[in-house]
């Protein structure tokens, strides 16, 4: 056996324990949900529910939970929307070192994730109602700004792994810029735009604090829903479904983009 067959064959069961580590602390939190979700009454003294059910599944969708999911999507895929583009092209200037000073971009990119969710929120919020942008809108807006540095350093980090002499080269051989860098630049970093936009979509699907402020209460999605829910009813079974529920298709979304970014990958090597 080769030195580099037997790495490969110490790597591959390190790799299988790793990943089987990372699914059991995903998983083992969502076993309470389940299940509570799944409980019509469970009372404090009793180690096990003394009735099983949907009563609080019932309760949930009678309280629009397919509605605030439906929103809630919208949202992921409207914040995915801007910020990832923008992302891309920021990106690019700083995995390429297109700026001559890069730090004061970077230092401004981050400062959404460094400083307190609620501050930046309230400040954005006094801009967009002087500017008069509609609630939905705003939402959206903001969220973005909270979404780009997620999709921006993904793809500073994508774009330090592609040789920028790729697009030079599409020059040469008679492309334009913008047909150099949608056919050979962006498919080179595909697996980064995959992954920017599923980052992206995350954080329009699971914001609360941004929705709740500058949307006045008037966008009700799933993470309001379960806010409502677990601070005011006291109903654990309600909360527990409300929570599975907007909790699942984040997890089919990653599941999704982590498949087609491996496709990719291996489509690349090939």
């Amino acid at each position: 056996m080769s030195g580099h067959t037997a790495a490969r064959a110490v790597r591959r069961p390190r790799s299988v324990t790793t990943s089987a580590l990372v699914v059991l602390w995903l998983v083992v939190p969502l076993v309470p949900l389940v299940v509570w979700a799944g409980t019509s009454r469970w009372s404090g003294t009793s180690r096990l529910p003394q009735d099983l059910g949907l009563r609080g599944w019932d309760e949930a969708l009678d309280g629009g939970l397919l509605p605030a999911l439906v929103r809630s999507a919208a949202l992921g895929v409207a914040v995915a929307l801007v910020a990832t583009p923008l992302g891309v092209m920021a990106g690019r200037a700083l995995g390429w070192h297109l700026l001559r000073r890069p730090a004061l971009p970077s230092v401004v990119l981050l400062a959404p994730v460094v400083l307190a969710p609620f501050a930046v929120a309230m400040g954005l919020d006094v801009v967009v109602l002087r500017l008069g942008v509609p609630g939905e809108v705003a939402v959206v807006l903001v969220l973005s700004v909270f979404a780009l540095p997620y999709t921006t350093f993904t793809m500073r980090a994508t774009y330090l792994g592609v040789d920028p002499a790729l697009e030079e080269q599409a020059r040469v051989l008679g492309a334009n810029a913008r047909q150099a860098r949608l056919r050979v630049t962006l498919p080179a970093a595909s697996t980064g735009v995959v992954t920017a936009t599923g980052l992206a979509f995350l954080v329009g699907w699971s914001d609360y604090t941004v929705t709740l402020l500058i949307g006045g209460g008037q966008l009700i999605t799933a993470p309001m829903l379960i806010g409502s829910s677990a601070a005011g009813s006291g109903n654990d079974p309600q909360t527990a479904a409300l929570a599975l529920a907007a909790t699942i298709p984040p997890v089919l979304a990653l599941a999704v983009f982590a498949f087609a970014g491996a496709r990719r990958r291996s489509a690349a090597r090939s």
